[in-house]
């Protein structure tokens, strides 16, 4: 497992914080996503051999958001 800080900038309501965290019901391999339009982040726990960072981004920008990772936690 792996947790991967991505930033949002583009995201504005708690409305949009939910959308990006309903991603967890969709992408496999995904254990949780916490994202805070306060802090423009989201936090993704996931498996790396199921799911790629790139993934990801493809994902938030299905949503209609642009993330960039910014930090990881291998453990």
């Amino acid at each position: 497992m792996i947790k991967q800080t991505f930033k949002v900038e583009d995201m504005t309501c708690s409305n949009c914080a939910m959308k990006l965290e309903s991603l967890e019901d969709t992408l496999e391999g995904v254990k949780e996503i916490n994202a805070s339009y306060h802090k423009l982040t989201m936090i993704v726990e996931y498996d790396e051999s199921k799911l790629t960072e790139e993934q990801i981004i493809a994902a938030v920008k299905k949503k209609g958001y642009m993330a960039a990772a910014i930090w990881a936690d291998n453990t």
